[in-house]
């Protein structure tokens, strides 16, 4: 991917990623585990690998994303582009893993989706739910 978030996450958060996180209901739609210094996010239902990321020490402290791969086969999913797939891949860690609100990632998803389909009305629950699901606890 030619596009990736700029976050640099603390030395707490990479170790919450680290230990990934597994759907517990229909309603969550990601499952996220590492092998090393990689992240793996699978979609729950399937178990298709659609994003993988790589993560590497951040200047100062912390981890960032030095690489990402999206999954490319239209079959197994619909190609939204690099802003998305970035958008996504934060918006997994931080909202599914982490647990945080992270409200301007939502919101820019919600915004993508607008844009992607040509309408302005569309509600913002329903996609968040489509895409992201939801995280049970939060």
């Amino acid at each position: 991917m030619s596009r990736l978030p700029d976050r640099v996450w603390t030395d707490g958060d990479w170790d919450r990623i680290r230990h990934g996180y597994a759907a517990r209901d229909m309603d969550e739609k990601w499952n996220v585990f590492t092998e090393g210094d990689v992240v793996l996010m699978h979609r729950s239902w399937t178990g298709h690998c659609v994003y993988e990321v790589t993560f590497v020490p951040a200047a100062g402290g912390g981890r960032r994303i030095a690489s990402a791969v999206a999954e490319a086969d239209g079959e197994r999913r619909r190609n939204m582009g690099d802003e998305y797939d970035c958008l996504m891949m934060e918006l997994i860690i931080s909202a599914i893993v982490l647990g945080e609100p992270a409200a301007e990632l939502r919101a820019g998803l919600v915004e993508l989706a607008a844009r992607a389909s040509g309408r302005s009305d569309l509600p913002s629950g329903l996609v968040e739910h489509s895409v992201l699901g939801s995280r049970s606890g939060s």
